[in-house]
């Protein structure tokens, strides 16, 4: 019994005990923590980190399991062991009991100020390697580019001499830029466009005109026929006034008055 409760067989059985444990952990952990170390080393990503953070919580919630068990253990040892058992009064173990509630409600309190922590921290940790990759991204882009503004100064350079640039125009239209010439070229298609609906609207006019025009004509005719009558009387009635025929010449006279006023009011003229 004495043997038992010397301090140096004590802290052998410790060790012993944390040496036992510590080779089964490592043993059921090693794979998992060499992927862990890989992904610490290889390149960090927001997946790795969240694989780690998963490890590490369950590493460490094993060590608590396993501290907790160890303490448990050797204070049971040592009350097995002690010359003088210790025993603890019913008062003892209230206020034990209301310092550990106490401990207990801070802890809680802790734990949650440690998870909002951990929550921010992710979501900074998400932000920064979201912003990292876009970083990253960047300067893939921008160490592409010189590369790029080579090639395409070297093909311009190619354009120039399998097609060199033609003599300038009298024309200063020919000699507009691209946007210039694209606006131009916008501006007479609408004045196109304008001007072949007047002329679609002047050929929907042509068979209304040219019936009217055919009308006019036919009323025209008998008009001319008459004009040609009254003109061929009336060199008549100048030949024969001039042959001194006064009495014909009145009749002649009065008949063409009355053709006249007849063909007047048929043409709508006032005499």
């Amino acid at each position: 019994m004495d043997i038992l409760s010397k301090p140096e067989f004590k802290s052998e059985l410790a060790i012993i005990r944390l040496a036992n444990n510590i080779s089964k952990s490592s043993s059921a952990e090693k794979r998992s923590s060499d992927v862990s170390t890989d992904s610490t080393f290889g390149g960090t990503t927001p997946a790795g980190l969240a694989v780690e953070l998963v490890h590490y919580k369950e590493l460490f919630s094993k060590l608590r399991f396993s501290h907790n068990e160890q303490v448990t253990k050797e204070k049971f040892l040592k009350a097995l062991t002690s010359d003088t058992p210790l025993f603890i009064e019913p008062q003892e173990n209230a206020r034990l009991e209301a310092q550990l509630a106490e401990e207990k409600a801070a802890l809680k309190a802790h734990k949650e100020a440690v998870a909002k922590m951990a929550e921010d921290l992710e979501r900074r940790g998400k932000e920064l390697a979201r912003r990292y990759e876009q970083i990253e991204l960047q300067k893939t882009i921008l160490a592409d580019l010189p590369e790029q503004i080579v090639n395409l100064q070297a093909t311009i350079e190619t354009l120039r001499t399998e097609h060199p640039s033609p003599a300038k125009s009298s024309n200063p239209n020919l000699n507009l830029p691209l946007p210039a010439t694209l606006s131009l070229l916008s501006e007479r298609e609408s004045e196109l466009s304008s001007l072949d609906a007047q002329i679609r609207a002047l050929q929907n006019n042509v068979p209304r005109k040219t019936r009217e025009l055919e009308r006019l004509e036919s009323e025209l005719q008998p008009l001319l026929a008459q004009k040609k009558t009254v003109v061929g009387q009336a060199k008549e009635a100048r030949k024969r006034r001039e042959e001194g025929g006064v009495e014909d010449m009145e009749q002649k006279g009065r008949w063409y008055r009355a053709s006249h006023t007849a063909l007047s009011q048929m043409l709508g003229t006032e005499s």
